[in-house]
């Protein structure tokens, strides 16, 4: 596995990554309603690409397919951490999260979900507080969390 910069080409593989591991991984935590509102399989592409374009972004590569990505932007908001559903706990995110983590001085935010929360906590990460999002009339829980450099 090696990691590198994210490329438009990989924006439409990096969508299907994060709708199947929504809906696999995640499925433990939250219902399906919560997840068909949260990954809806429709993505806009467009909207992605351009997101991806203005953090820095990067993805792991396994066999030559995308088993990971990651961005965070320049104030220190982590965005999206996914993991394929097949490369969970091979240290793929351990190692897009150290990169992501080295690019950025200060403290650093995300809000991460029911799942993520025990990973992001071994990483030093601390909650703040619960949060309801919602989407569509539909609430999910996530956590502000936040860890000091």
């Amino acid at each position: 596995m090696f990691v590198r910069g994210y490329q438009m080409s990989d924006c439409k593989e990096i969508t299907e990554l994060f709708y199947n591991t929504v809906h696999t991984i995640n499925a433990k935590d939250y219902t399906k309603e919560q997840l068909d509102v949260w990954a809806t399989g429709q993505a806009d592409l467009e909207k992605w690409n351009q997101s991806l374009q203005e953090h820095y972004s990067i993805v792991a590569i396994d066999n030559k397919i995308i088993v990971g990505f990651g961005d965070i932007d320049k104030d220190g908001y982590l965005d999206r951490l996914f993991v394929h559903s097949n490369y969970q706990g091979k240290g793929v995110a351990t190692a897009i999260c150290n990169q992501l983590e080295q690019a950025v001085d200060g403290k650093i935010t995300t809000y991460a979900s029911i799942t993520a929360k025990p990973f992001f906590e071994k990483r030093g990460y601390k909650v703040v507080k619960e949060r309801q999002v919602e989407r569509q009339g539909i609430f999910l829980t996530n956590y502000v969390m936040i860890k000091e450099q």
